[in-house]
């Protein structure tokens, strides 16, 4: 199948994958749709999913949660200012985030190896 599936979370459309070629270029396609996109690996460069993703807005409300299907995760999301966090293997890490209308923000989240 090579369709990407959007998917929504509170009203949020969001897509996840790259493992492997197709996937990715599949979501590189479809990055101009969205204006949040999220990288998961290890420190070594090992991509992961399975990455819980939470999204939050600047009041704190939960806007989305889902688990990534892949090391790529694309939102799009309204313009404001976010709190992301993304949590693997019992480790979160977090990162404020503002996203505007056309830019696409990329924002890398990297597990240690250790």
């Amino acid at each position: 199948d090579d369709r990407l599936i959007v998917q929504q979370a509170g009203g949020v459309p969001y897509v996840s994958g790259g493992v492997g070629d197709e996937s990715l270029q599949r979501l590189r396609d479809r990055a101009s749709e969205f204006n949040l996109k999220l990288v998961f690996a290890m420190t070594s460069g090992a991509h992961l999913s399975t990455v819980r993703v939470t999204v939050a807005d600047a009041k704190g409300s939960t806007l989305l949660e889902a688990i990534s299907d892949g090391p790529w995760f694309l939102a799009k999301l309204p313009v404001g200012k976010y709190r992301v966090v993304a949590s693997y293997a019992g480790k979160a890490h977090e990162q404020s985030i503002a996203v505007d209308a056309t830019a696409l923000r990329t924002v890398d989240f990297r597990w240690s190896d250790e």
